[in-house]
């Protein structure tokens, strides 16, 4: 299980020996902190955009999608290409209007939609940046390749509250709506917040029932950092198709005397 745990900490640390080490770090720097802006700034629509197609190929309805007008959220919205954007919101983006249809399977799919390019061109990226000493591919797979990490209060976290309360409600032997429903959310900060000062808003009434829910809230949390390795984990598995990476050194050939 080592490797699992330790798999992000390694490949980041290949990353940055060789610009550790370099006489002059800011040739190295210069161009990853550049890589690492433009990619964030063209990452984040199309994150959201991931997230909205994986509602609906999973069945799901996308009604609106909120994008800040600095990530692109005016262009995307006048252009008419898609018609659920909107232009604004609290968030660089955030998917607030979508029906699951009371499918968690279309829920989870919703989530994680966005990830599939950490498993498919983030990770890789980070390895081959570790490896060619590439500073610039450094500062995208920071971006794409460590997604699932900096995601861990929102997206991940919305996946393990959703993994979570079906496991209570099935364990309990019902069905839809699942029991702590509202325990769902993709910003654990504004969820404890909530939880301090409106418990009701949550469906909690009482101490037994506040009680409850941090225990939930708490293994939510667990998972969802659970499923940010899976998720690399998986990315490293199609790195070492696509770049054709060994996990184990080559056995020296043996030496024969004559």
């Amino acid at each position: 299980m080592r490797p699992f745990f330790r798999q992000p900490i390694d490949d980041v640390v290949a990353c940055l020996e060789p610009i550790v080490v370099i006489k002059n770090p800011a040739r190295a720097l210069v161009p990853l902190f550049l890589s690492l802006i433009v990619s964030w700034v063209v990452y984040v629509p199309i994150h959201e955009l991931l997230h909205a197609l994986g509602c609906a190929a999973t069945g799901g309805e996308v009604t609106r999608l909120e994008i800040s007008p600095r990530y692109g959220g005016t262009l995307l919205a006048e252009s008419g290409w898609f018609p659920f954007v909107v232009s604004g919101g609290e968030y660089a983006g955030r998917l607030s209007g979508f029906d699951t249809k009371g499918s968690d399977f279309c829920y989870l799919m919703t989530d994680f939609g966005p990830y599939v390019l950490t498993v498919l061109i983030g990770v890789p990226l980070l390895k081959l940046a570790g490896r060619g000493r590439r500073p610039v591919l450094f500062g995208t797979a920071i971006v794409v390749g460590l997604a699932p990490f900096y995601s861990l209060p929102g997206d991940y976290f919305e996946m393990g509250s959703i993994a979570t309360t079906r496991l209570l409600t099935f364990l309990r032997g019902g069905g839809n709506p699942p029991i702590f429903e509202k325990l769902r959310s993709d910003d654990i900060f504004k969820l404890l917040e909530q939880l301090c000062t409106q418990p009701t808003e949550l469906g909690l009434h009482g101490a037994s029932d506040i009680a409850l829910a941090v225990p939930i809230i708490l293994a939510s949390l667990a998972l969802s950092l659970l499923f940010a390795l899976a998720t690399y984990r998986l990315g490293h598995y199609v790195s070492r198709v696509l770049l054709r990476k060994q996990d184990s050194t080559p056995t020296a050939r043996p030496v024969v005397s004559v």
